[in-house]
């Protein structure tokens, strides 16, 4: 169990903000930074970060809560896992107590893959540095190709034994499963036998964008050829290679800061860049790009320039798989190396300097550069000529932006020696083909489930109480402690049962007003969620008279946390869309309105009463015979109550 000292330093000190701007790009919105949701796929941002209440929301998944909740979310750690990852991050001594046996047993899956491959980095490690065969094989190859002692920490580099059970017996003995090293894939179990995956290569470990260890490549220094040259670990519940980008964890921060990220295809590349001094570089690791990796770069940055090999046998099958990133709205440039140089032996035998120079020279618009690649193969053939006219267009249709789309048509119009209107035409028919494809698809599936859903539309009904309920509680979270001037109406009846009333002045402070109002009634809150934040948000307004909202969210059950920060931060809503600049003025409630305070209390107890007339008129139509003349006359009272209300109701709005 972590202490509970440490868990209050830890969010003391945190700063969601800073954590969330490593996965996120976040720009300034008023008092927030808003960005593209890391959750959901988007090209408008819905993701709000306020720094001043240390909490976050995203409008387009739902998801909230502090920065504790962000980890969890993003990174599905456990709450201690992500206390520890804080703790790390901001140099916090973390004090607990020794777990017993039986906690350990019941960590999940999951986790025990993570502890797995925390376990293998650190043991290959250790065999390059601390054993002869590492050192003459693992670390004389990594100084070879020029990494330092700081890089190889850096990239967590290591060695795996030319043993067949080195790293399994070792994992065993120190008491982890053989399931779970099966399951991380870094052995293979068959039958009675189990062997080392990796046996004999050098070990590049693959982080997650936070540090954790999610798989392995290894390289494998002998020329034997019926061993594949790379090896990556296999996909399992920890590690998918279509979402992942290696050396992304060590670059996030670099590529938010110069706004462009470089996209290269192995590892060695990525390290070899950043010992170069370039840090804002990603490898796909041999694999196709894929959407979900494109849209890790796109929090960080719209910039990435693709570099490719000089002599690159596949330039142009890979030139093709670009779109892909242009479908994100993502700004695609392409830098070629000159003949038998790629970015590794490039970056090692220049300066950072030079590196830099050369990239900033020879970086060329994807549209231009693959049209120019494509018609030295077409030459003089109109047949080719045309489809490669075609194949342009094609990418330029992927473009989400329309001003983007014709510019580029303007732009290859003299490039591919067709005129503006036919490329326009072409544009026309792929997009027009392309929306046909579109609304072609959902339309799969029988026709009486479309007439089904045609002639009986679902209208989801409007949970009144619910809506009324947590109004309240965003009361008392707004304006809890603020004091206001609240208009109260007493009544009186003349001997003719005409209700006489005056109005009368009086301050409280809002909290009280909520609590006196509803604890005359006796109003108990129907939502087991909005139950025990009202009593929660009750007790600590009593003693402190203040409320603290980071501190409040920080001490909360996850389910409590998430939705105290949807209630928060609704209004902030309203930055993501930029009214003003639309000259659409919403109203500002940074001030308590005491007749909004006074119309939801009155609304709930008009609510209730009516539900409780509905209840009361059930009963007596169920009595056939003889009706219950008190229920009649408690019935007549509360319809009496109803219309006072309503009238009380009229006087406020």
């Amino acid at each position: 169990m972590i202490s509970k000292s440490t868990i209050d330093k830890v969010f003391d000190i945190s700063r969601v903000e800073e954590v969330i701007g490593d996965y996120v790009q976040l720009k300034k919105s008023g008092s927030n930074f808003k960005g593209l949701s890391p959750f959901t796929e988007e090209r408008s941002p819905s993701f709000m970060v306020s720094p001043v209440k240390q909490i976050w929301k995203d409008f387009s998944s739902g998801k909230g809560g502090n920065v504790v909740a962000f980890l969890m979310e993003h990174e599905h750690y456990t709450y201690p896992e992500a206390i520890k990852h804080l703790a790390k991050r901001y140099n916090i001594e973390v004090e607990e107590t020794e777990q017993s046996s039986e906690e350990k047993e019941k960590a999940s899956e999951r986790e025990s893959m993570y502890l797995v491959n925390e376990f293998a980095k650190s043991f290959f490690i250790k065999q390059m540095l601390h054993t002869d065969e590492g050192k003459s094989v693992g670390l004389s190859y990594f100084k070879k190709r020029g990494f330092t002692s700081e890089t190889m920490e850096k990239f967590d580099l290591g060695y795996s034994p030319d043993e067949w059970q080195a790293f399994t017996d070792s994992a065993l003995e120190k008491g982890y499963r053989l399931e779970f090293l099966e399951k991380t894939g870094l052995s293979i179990v068959k039958g009675e036998k189990r062997f080392d995956r990796f046996k004999g290569r050098v070990m590049f470990p693959i982080h997650s964008m936070s540090g954790r260890i999610l798989g392995f490549g290894g390289r494998i220094l002998t020329t034997d050829k019926k061993q594949a040259k790379y090896l990556n670990s296999p996909e399992s519940d920890v590690y998918h290679k279509s979402k992942v980008l290696y050396g992304l964890y060590q670059a996030k921060q670099s590529i938010a800061k110069a706004d462009n990220c470089y996209l290269v295809e192995g590892y060695t590349d990525v390290i070899q860049f950043n010992q170069t001094g370039i840090e804002n570089v990603v490898a796909s690791s041999g694999t196709a790009l894929t959407p979900e990796q494109i849209r890790l770069i796109n929090r960080l940055t719209n910039n990435i320039t693709v570099l490719f090999d000089g002599d690159a046998a596949g330039l142009r099958a890979s030139v093709r798989g670009i779109d892909l990133i242009l479908e994100q709205g993502m700004n695609v440039k392409v830098c070629l190396f000159p003949d038998g140089e790629d970015p590794d032996s490039f970056a090692k035998s220049n300066s950072k300097e030079e590196l830099e120079t050369y990239l900033n020279s020879n970086a060329q618009d994807f549209i231009r550069f693959k049209a120019s690649l494509l018609l030295e193969d077409a030459e003089n053939d109109p047949v080719k000529k045309a489809e490669v006219v075609r194949d342009i267009v094609n990418s330029i249709s992927k473009i989400p932006d329309q001003i983007t789309q014709e510019i580029y048509i303007q732009s290859c119009s003299n490039l591919l020696e067709v005129s503006e209107d036919v490329l326009f035409s072409t544009l026309a028919q792929i997009l027009a083909k392309d929306r046909k494809e579109s609304q072609r698809r959902p339309r799969q599936g029988s026709l009486e489930i479309v007439k089904e859903k045609k002639t009986e539309p679902v209208v989801s009904k409007v949970n009144q109480q619910y809506v009324l309920e947590r109004n309240i509680i965003q009361l008392l979270l707004k304006y809890g402690g603020d004091t206001a001037v609240f208009v109260d109406v007493d009544f009186d009846f003349d001997e003719f049962d005409k209700d006489k009333h005056t109005e009368v002045k009086r301050e409280y402070v809002v909290f009280e007003k909520i609590f006196i109002e509803l604890q005359e009634d006796e109003v108990e809150f129907s939502n087991p969620l909005f139950k025990e934040l009202y009593a929660l948000i009750i007790e600590i307004y009593t003693k402190e008279r203040a409320l603290k909202i980071d501190t409040f969210i920080n001490h909360l059950k996850p389910d409590l946390s998430q939705e105290v920060t949807s209630i928060i931060m609704e209004n902030e809503k309203n930055q993501l869309h930029d009214w003003k600049r639309q000259e659409i003025f919403v109203i500002d409630k940074s001030e308590v309105d005491p007749r909004e305070v006074m119309e939801t209390i009155l609304n709930l107890r008009r609510f209730l009463i009516r539900k409780k007339v509905q209840d009361l008129s059930e009963i007596i139509r169920e009595q056939k015979e003889e009706v219950d003349r008190e229920l009649m006359i408690e019935t007549m009272e509360y319809n009496g109550l109803e219309v006072l209300i309503s009238n009380k109701l009229n006087r406020v709005l």
